[in-house]
């Protein structure tokens, strides 16, 4: 007897061919994150096992370079400046791009493409470029504000001083990324379903309630990513203070920052060595500060 449910024979067939066409698109991203990030921070750590010297020339130093660099009160004087203005910057900033997404996405703006491409055109300005725009606007003599305070005849804010300088700089990031933030959180609105609005407003939720109840708890995941990229960004703060530094050299010194902090040792001290150990430092609080954040999210996302 025949078995009827007997398997066709396979054994003939060619095995279906492996598509590596992937790897060939991931293969740009991985030569460049190879060569600008991998081998610069293995180098980075090679060198700061080392150290110069007139007289000896380059010799091993163990870790005495990192042990340097976490008694450095001017690395840790960078550290607060930076702490204190992401206090300031990124509350402003996600606040006012949320606010303004809510705003775009209530659908009582006529024309929205017009104030959304002007929230975000600052974005595009470099922020080199942004800083020394925003230099001249703080003159408090020749400036816009100096020229407005005139005209009033009122004596103008000294925004380069020392007590106001970390909320000048704060104000130019907030102006260069409130747009950008503004889209990633429209973007995250408009693909709400239109179902949890309307009943909501059945049950007499003003649009105000929506917002606070609907809307912002269905992107709980997109403000925690913004969250985490501004502390990033906070904490490499760099070009800003570095342009403002001309016009307030009393105010911003060569260890304002972290970053500046390690390019100076780096270029104006060369003392290669000593930062490199710091770039791996400050690279070492920065994650464990991100990881932070990124675990106070998670728990606020997933209440």
């Amino acid at each position: 007897m025949t078995n009827a449910t007997a398997k066709p024979d396979t054994s003939g067939m060619r095995k279906p061919k492996r598509e590596y066409i992937g790897v060939l698109y991931c293969l740009p991203y991985v030569v460049v994150f190879l060569f600008g990030m991998i081998i610069p921070m293995f180098y980075a750590l090679y060198l700061s096992f080392f150290k110069q010297s007139l007289l000896g020339g380059t010799t091993f130093a163990g870790f005495d370079n990192f042990v340097r660099a976490f008694k450095d009160e001017a690395l840790w004087g960078g550290f607060k400046n930076v702490l204190i203005y992401a206090a300031i910057q990124i509350p402003m900033n996600l606040i006012l791009s949320l606010v303004a997404a809510l705003i775009l996405d209530s659908q009582r703006i006529r024309h929205i493409a017009v104030p959304r491409i002007l929230l975000f055109l600052p974005y595009a300005v470099p922020g080199v470029i942004a800083a020394l725009m925003w230099g001249y606007i703080y003159g408090d003599k020749y400036g816009l504000f100096g020229q407005i305070a005139g005209m009033l005849g009122v004596a103008a804010p000294n925004m380069l001083s020392k007590q106001l300088m970390l909320f000048a700089i704060a104000n130019i990031c907030t102006w260069c990324f409130l747009g950008y933030n503004m889209l990633i959180y429209y973007s995250a609105l408009i693909g709400i379903p239109n179902d949890l609005y309307e009943s909501a407003r059945v049950d007499g939720a003003s649009e105000l309630r929506i917002a606070w109840s609907v809307k912002i708890p269905q992107i709980k995941s997109t403000i925690v990513m913004t969250v985490l990229f501004s502390v990033i960004g906070t904490l490499q703060l760099f070009n800003e203070p570095n342009i403002l530094r001309t016009s307030a050299p009393d105010v911003i010194n060569s260890s304002y920052t972290p970053n500046i902090y390690t390019y100076n040792l780096a270029f104006n001290g060369q003392n290669v060595n000593y930062a490199a150990a710091v770039s791996l430092v400050v690279g070492i609080i920065v994650m464990a500060l991100v990881a932070v954040v990124k675990i106070i999210g998670n728990k606020w996302e997933n209440k």
